[in-house]
């Protein structure tokens, strides 16, 4: 039989820790955490190596090291209220609702929504929301929020997303330019958001965000 929780410290040893994440929040619910229930069955044996994983439905499980230096970079304290854009079937989710005090997850597939609820449940999310409904749209009736997340990659950001953000505000997002990617955090003041480098990482283009869909509503 598999030993999953022998398989998370090493992940953790290996991926997230030599990658400069050393913060006891995301340490500890990477740890805590079953990441091989958020995954589809076949992939259970993978669901620790060190690459992005396929949910179907154009998205993508992050890679460990992408996820971690993405909240690494965001900062999430237990008092924020996030949201988590794209998040497959609930792994980042369930990650962030043990770093902050609450966490909306908005996925347009109804499958994986409907699956995400129900792996949160079991992993006892207690102060996970999941939204059904069009990614670039957010979930305004929860917000403002003190952090966005997008899981998977972006070319372009639609000011309905934005705008869900409180001033003050981080969002954490993957910009993909070919097969180059890089994550940036933005951060609001005034209304107007400033971004800055945070590291390189790659994930396919989320079908919402590309740049011939963004701005078409």
């Amino acid at each position: 039989m598999t030993d999953f929780a022998a398989r998370r410290l090493t992940m953790v040893d290996t991926q997230v820790r030599p990658s400069d994440v050393t913060k006891f929040p995301i340490i500890d619910a990477m740890l805590s955490v079953a990441r091989e229930n958020f995954v589809p069955d076949s992939q259970r044996e993978a669901a620790y190596v060190g690459d992005l994983i396929e949910l179907g439905g154009g998205r993508c499980l992050l890679e460990p090291r992408t996820l971690a230096k993405m909240l690494d970079a965001v900062n999430i304290s237990n008092d924020e209220v996030v949201l988590d854009i794209a998040p497959g079937l609930g792994y980042s989710t369930a990650i962030v609702a043990r770093m902050a005090e609450l966490v909306v997850a908005v996925e347009s597939e109804d499958y994986l929504a409907a699956e995400a609820q129900t792996l949160l449940m079991e992993a006892d999310a207690d102060n996970a929301i999941v939204h059904t409904g069009p990614l670039e749209m957010g979930a305004v009736e929860h917000g403002p929020y003190d952090v966005i997340l997008v899981q998977g990659g972006v070319e372009q950001l639609p000011a309905t997303l934005l705008d869900q953000l409180k001033d003050g505000g981080r969002i954490v997002c993957l910009f993909m330019e070919g097969s180059l990617g890089t994550v940036r955090v933005g951060i609001k003041a005034a209304g107007r958001i400033s971004w800055r480098y945070a590291f390189n990482a790659s994930a396919p283009v989320l079908p919402a965000f590309c740049a011939e869909c963004a701005f078409s509503l």
